[in-house]
């Protein structure tokens, strides 16, 4: 599993019903993107995560500026 800083990390639900959770990836601990990373939950708290199988990462463009093209 790879992230990158501003990626979300989804934790499914592991009953019927049961709602995801949601977390922004605001660091990344981890060499090449790989876990540790720490999270920031939907709820506003952080922790340090090492995904599990559950988990899935929904990568999102860098916010850096592009490049001018000439």
């Amino acid at each position: 599993m790879q992230a990158s800083v501003g990626d979300r990390l989804v934790i499914h639900g592991h009953h019927v019903g049961e709602p995801n959770r949601n977390a922004e990836i605001i660091e990344v601990h981890g060499r090449e993107g790989a876990p540790p990373y720490l999270v920031r939950w939907d709820d506003g708290h952080e922790s340090t995560f090492f995904p599990a199988s559950d988990a899935t990462i929904e990568h999102y463009p860098s916010d850096a500026p592009e490049t001018p093209k000439d």
